[in-house]
């Protein structure tokens, strides 16, 4: 089964699960993401990836230019532990691994949630692979990816349990559009995923395909 498969299949079990009010809540917001052109703002494939030094789930700083020197880096930003297709792709990527690795790519996942939070969204889903806390939502900006939720979507999200007021490391209501990029050794962006719907997301086998793939000189 596909990512897309594993995704869709949840989608469609939310949907039969949650009341029609939150569904069109939900697509709302989605909607919005996509009038507001969130996905053209943001950093995409040919530009130079912004750097970023967070904490690891151990509190370890981490450095993404500092990585780079040892071959090519995956970052994925995903909106947190809470999130269940979050925890899907996480998965996903995980099985990957050693084929990233095999290929010499280091793979980061990167949420606003502090660093013992990521630890337990590590532990729960047997990650072997760096997950980092943008505490300050800094990396999320400079990858021009945070939006602020609706009115609308704080109380849903409350009403779910996931108030991120005290989830995210910030205390604010804000969260970073899921995307993932390939980054090659020279900082530049060969392959970036964006979708304003949190329900889709990169597979994998998009991943090992970008890697595998010759970058072209900008000379």
């Amino acid at each position: 089964m596909t990512l897309k498969q594993e995704l869709d299949a949840r989608r469609a079990m939310s949907a039969q699960k949650m009341p029609p009010e939150r569904t069109a809540a939900f697509q709302r917001g989605v909607d919005q993401l996509i009038a507001d052109g969130i996905v053209d703002r943001a950093v995409k494939e040919g530009d130079i990836a912004p750097d970023f030094t967070l904490p690891n789930a151990q509190g370890e700083q981490v450095s993404r230019y500092a990585q780079l020197e040892n071959g090519p880096v995956v970052i994925t930003f995903y909106r947190g532990g809470w999130c269940p297709y979050c925890n899907m792709q996480l998965r996903a990527y995980q099985a990957i691994l050693p084929e990233l690795k095999s290929l010499g790519a280091t793979l980061f996942a990167i949420s606003p949630e502090p660093p013992d939070t990521s630890l337990s969204t590590a532990e729960k889903n047997e990650l072997e692979f760096e997950v980092l806390s943008d505490i300050n939502s800094d990396a999320g900006r400079a990858y021009r990816l945070m939006f602020d939720l609706s009115d609308e979507l704080k109380a849903y999200y409350t009403e779910m349990g996931n108030d991120l007021s005290t989830r995210n490391a910030d205390g604010e209501w804000h969260l970073p559009l899921p995307a993932t990029y390939v980054i090659d050794t020279s900082k530049r962006v060969t392959l970036a995923y964006l979708d304003a719907d949190y329900r889709n997301r990169l597979e994998p086998a998009d991943i090992i395909t970008a890697l595998r793939t010759p970058v072209a000189s900008t000379a």
